[in-house]
C-alpha cells in the first residue's frame, strides 16, 4: 500500500480552510463554497472518521459586517473584526452541519493555551472528548484577545498544533493553489506540481511560492511547509491541496493523487515532547558549544552546564528554552532545570563545580534528556 492509499485508513483528520477560500472575494463568507465543504466533511464523518475543523474567516467576515474595505493594521480594530465576524462564521458552520444531523462546538485557542502545560492538557482533553461525542470542533485562533506577541501567526500553524494536540493521523490544508509547485506557478505557469515529499526536505522552503494572493490571510506556502513539519512531530501526514477541487475533502481521504502529500520521516514523539517542540515563543536561549551540539544530535543525552557558552533572556525553572549553536541555528528545545540567573552562574561548569558556584545542586543537568527535544 502506498502513502496515498494509506490515507483511506485515517480515522482522525484535522481539516484547515483558509480565508482566501472561505471569503467571497472580500465580500464576506462564501456560503455556497462553505456548504460544499460541510457536505464533504459530513461524508467523511459518515465513513467513520473523526474530524476537527480549523476555520479562518472571522476577521474577513467582520470586515464586511463593519463596512471595512481593507484589512486594518491596528490590533484593536482586528480584534473588533474578529469578535463581530466570529459570530457569523460559527453560525454558518453550525447551520450547515446541522443539515446532516451533526453537532458542532466552537473552540477558540491562543498560544498561551498551548504553552502552559495544564491548559494544554485541558484543551487536549476537551477536544478529544468532543470527538468521542461525535461532535465536530470548529477551531480558530482567539483573535479577539490575542496580541502580536503571543499569536500563532497563521491558522496553518494552529492546524498543525491541533493535529499534535488530538493525535490526528493526517492534516489537510485547503488552500487557494492546487498544491505546492517546484516553482511559483504565478510566475511560471508550466511549473510541475510536487505530488509527494518529506516534510523535512530542506529544498521545500526554497520552492515555497510566497504569501497568499488574497490579502486576507496571514499564511503562505512557507507557513504550510512549517505546519507540515510541526504535524510530522506526532507522525501525521499533511496534504496541501486546492480547496476548489470538486469534492476535494473526500477525494483526498480516498487516496486520490491530488495536491501535495508531505510525509513524516520519523516516528511520532511522545506527547510531552510534542508539547515542548510545539512552543512558538521561547522564554530564553542557551548558546551551546560544538561539543554539546554534537552530543545532543547524536541523541539520548542530557544537556549539561559545561556545554553552555551563553545564557540569554529571562526564564524560570521549568520554562521552555531554545538551544542554539554558535551560529544561532536552533538545535533543540527543553525545560530548564535552572532559572536564567542560576544558569548564567553555572554556564560552562563541570558537574562538581555547580555546588561551588551556587552553594547547592538542584540537578546535574541543565536540561534532562526526558525534557529535551532535538529539532
Amino acid at each position: 500500500m502506498n502513502h496515498r492509499e494509506q490515507l483511506r485508513d485515517v480515522r482522525r483528520w484535522v481539516v484547515k480552510i483558509g480565508s482566501a477560500l472561505l471569503t467571497n472575494n472580500g465580500r464576506g463568507l462564501d456560503a455556497i463554497a462553505i456548504a460544499a465543504w460541510a457536505d464533504q466533511i459530513a461524508a467523511l464523518r459518515a465513513s467513520g472518521a473523526q474530524v476537527v475543523l480549523v476555520s479562518s474567516g472571522a476577521v474577513a467576515e467582520g470586515m464586511v459586517r463593519l463596512g471595512l474595505s481593507a484589512r486594518p493594521d491596528s490590533i484593536h480594530e482586528l480584534q473588533a473584526c474578529a469578535a463581530v465576524g466570529q459570530m457569523g462564521l460559527v453560525q454558518v458552520w453550525e447551520s450547515l452541519f446541522a443539515r446532516h444531523g451533526l453537532r458542532t462546538a466552537q473552540v477558540l485557542l491562543t498560544h498561551e493555551d498551548l504553552s502552559d502545560r495544564r491548559r494544554y492538557l485541558n484543551a487536549r482533553s476537551t477536544l478529544r472528548t468532543l470527538l468521542e461525542f461525535g461532535v465536530i470542533p470548529v477551531v480558530n485562533e482567539n483573535d479577539t484577545v490575542v496580541t502580536d506577541e503571543i499569536r500563532f501567526g497563521d491558522n496553518d500553524t494552529l492546524g498543525a498544533l491541533v493535529t499534535n494536540l488530538v493525535d490526528a493521523e493526517a492534516l489537510m490544508i485547503l488552500t487557494d493553489q492546487k498544491g505546492m509547485f517546484e516553482r511559483d506557478p504565478r510566475v511560471d505557469p508550466d511549473a510541475p506540481l510536487i505530488s509527494q515529499a518529506f516534510a523535512s526536505d530542506e529544498s521545500l522552503v526554497a520552492k515555497a511560492t510566497g504569501s497568499s494572493a488574497s490579502g486576507l490571510g496571514r499564511g503562505g506556502m512557507a507557513t504550510k511547509i512549517r505546519a507540515a513539519r510541526l504535524a510530522a512531530r506526532s507522525g501525521a501526514k499533511t496534504v496541501i491541496v486546492g480547496g476548489r477541487y470538486e469534492n476535494v475533502v473526500t477525494r483526498v481521504a480516498a487516496g486520490e493523487d491530488i495536491g501535495t502529500l508531505l510525509l513524516p520521516d520519523t516516528g511520532p514523539m511522545v506527547a510531552r515532547k510534542q508539547w515542548i517542540a510545539g512552543h512558538l515563543q521561547m522564554r530564553g536561549t542557551l548558546v551551546l558549544d560544538d561539543g554539546a551540539v554534537r552530543v545532543l544530535r547524536e541523541g539520548g543525552k542530557s544537556l549539561l552546564p559545561v556545554g553552555v557558552r551563553e545564557v540569554r533572556g529571562d526564564f524560570s525553572r521549568g520554562e521552555v528554552v531554545s538551544c542554539v549553536d554558535a551560529e544561532g541555528r536552533e538545535v533543540a528545545r527543553g525545560l530548564a532545570n535552572y532559572g536564567a540567573e542560576e544558569a548564567r552562574r553555572i554556564a560552562g561548569a563541570r558537574t562538581p563545580q555547580i555546588a561551588e558556584r551556587l552553594g547547592y545542586v538542584d540537578d546535574a543537568e541543565m536540561i534532562h534528556r526526558d525534557n529535551l527535544v532535538v529539532l
